[in-house]
């Protein structure tokens, strides 16, 4: 599950208002015109109240759009949109991961008990013999708290109307976990858990005697010039222009009631899944981390190597680096990135592995089929008689 809220939801159609529109503010070039058509067929189908999609090729860029950033006032979708992006965080976080050790604050092959000792104290975990690299390739086999059965039903429904503003502390949300047993031996497998990332950004905190914002902000935010970006930690609201966040909060009814989950306090996710950002910070982030122009060679080659996700119940077709992920396409062309979801948004950023051709497609729902992503990349990147 590429998700940052509870990995057992699953994704449902509900019926919302559809309308498509170019808009004003972008800049439209030739050659998209069947990523367009994905657009507009997935509002039409009620797949999505609205979606956007950012095409970088080289020093070419495309914004295409349909449907609505607020479904009551019809106000269309937008390039420079915040959004809440989920899992797509993973990647910013195992990039700050990886600075510190290319600066020699911290080594990849560390063991969890040099930096979080008395952590998993009375759990059934030993920290000797779990690495940092295992936190962010998810071969730990450490539970998902997101799967514990009481936190879970906090998210879904009513409760998670209750409970929308509660903050979660690391330390807390990695004590949901350890109270469960290993999913595995370290590095065995690929098991997908929200935890690994949260203990990565508690190791990060130790090694630099700074809050984990304040790095990610250091390395990557500040020097990329990534100023749609954040981690609002405890913070509810999403500063500066976005569309409404719909959700159907992960309800069982076939016509799901849609709810406006656009403020919450996503510190139930943090490190692993609390980031905003905006179509064009994520296709410059990737282009340029891709690219080689955010990290050293040696630590790039870390992030790409991958551990084969068959059996995890994840993604069909892929592998998972640190931080991000490579797919294969229906017609055998290979993308990397990563995408993510969250109450009421989803996201899919994915695109060349040398960096220079990327594409963000971001829903402002949570119930669209992950085919609506796939199709996207499929127009962009498989010649017309392979897909």
């Amino acid at each position: 599950m590429i998700a940052s809220m509870p990995a057992k939801a699953g994704l449902l159609t509900a019926a919302v208002l559809a309308a498509t529109a170019l808009p004003a503010s972008a800049s439209p070039a030739p050659g998209h015109p069947e990523v367009q058509r994905v657009l507009v067929q997935a509002v039409a189908t009620k797949s999505a109240p609205g979606i956007v999609t950012e095409i970088r090729d080289g020093r070419s860029t495309w914004f295409g759009s349909a449907g609505a950033s607020d479904t009551k006032t019809g106000r269309k979708r937008q390039q420079h949109e915040r959004f809440r992006i989920g899992s797509a965080s993973k990647a910013f976080t195992a990039t700050v991961v990886l600075k510190l050790a290319a600066e020699g604050r911290l080594s990849l092959d560390d063991t969890l008990d040099r930096w979080l000792p008395g952590l998993f104290d009375g759990s059934a975990y030993d920290p000797g013999q779990i690495t940092i690299r295992q936190l962010l390739n998810q071969t730990s086999g450490i539970y998902a708290y997101t799967n514990d059965e009481d936190f879970f039903a906090r998210g879904v429904g009513a409760a998670w109307l209750k409970h929308r503003y509660d903050t979660h502390t690391p330390e807390q949300l990695v004590k949901v976990a350890l109270a469960h047993p290993p999913t595995g031996a370290p590095g065995e497998r690929f098991t997908y858990s929200n935890t690994n990332y949260i203990l990565a950004a508690m190791i990060v905190e130790k090694a630099t005697g700074r809050t984990f914002a304040q790095e990610l902000t250091r390395t990557v935010l500040r020097p990329l010039g990534l100023t749609g970006t954040s981690l609002p930690g405890t913070d509810p609201t999403i500063r500066g222009p976005h569309p409404v966040h719909y959700s159907t909060l992960f309800s069982s009814d076939p016509q799901p009631k849609i709810y406006d989950a656009t403020e919450m306090n996503q510190s139930f996710a943090w490190a692993a899944g609390g980031v905003i950002s905006t179509t064009t910070d994520l296709n410059r982030f990737f282009a340029a981390l891709f690219g080689g122009r955010v990290l050293p060679a040696a630590q790039l080659r870390e992030m790409l190597t991958t551990v084969s996700t068959d059996g995890a119940g994840w993604i069909p077709k892929t592998r998972y680096g640190l931080g991000i992920f490579e797919q294969e396409l229906p017609c055998g062309v290979r993308v990397w990135g990563n995408a993510g979801a969250t109450y009421g948004s989803w996201n899919y950023a994915m695109g060349s592995r040398d960096g220079r051709h990327r594409v963000v497609t971001q829903v402002n729902g949570d119930w669209a089929p992950l085919s609506v992503f796939t199709d996207v990349l499929t127009a962009e990147f498989c010649p017309a008689g392979s897909r």
